[in-house]
């Protein structure tokens, strides 16, 4: 769960710092002019900053499915320990009643009518 966490941590520090430094150019007092070419070098690198995004995004979504797929191979090994311990007991339980019915059977005690 914590790399899922760090994924979204990054990916929100990513996109509100792409966020703060838009909104700041729009706020900074500069001339038009300087502030639309510093918005069109910012919107130039946004293609970067969106791939450097999704390759995050992709990095925490595999590292997510491994420990997910890593998770259900424990947890299918303990559910087939367990049914076959059930398996075995069942067996065992069986094999004593058997046993005592084959006591109360004995020839050496009267039938009982």
């Amino acid at each position: 769960m914590s790399t899922k966490r760090s994924g979204l941590f990054i990916g929100g520090l990513l996109v509100g710092s792409a966020i703060g430094a838009v909104t700041g150019l729009l706020i900074a007092p500069r001339p038009g002019k300087e502030t639309r070419q510093i918005l069109k070098k910012s919107a130039d690198a946004l293609p970067e900053l969106a791939e450097d995004l999704s390759s995050s995004v992709q990095l925490q979504a595999d590292r997510l499915s491994e420990t997910a797929i890593r998770n259900w191979d424990e947890t299918l090994i303990r559910l087939k320990e367990a049914i076959a311990a059930g398996l075995e007991a069942t067996q065992r339980e069986r094999q004593t009643l058997s046993e005592s019915e084959a006591e109360v059977s004995s020839p050496s005690r009267p039938p009982l009518r």
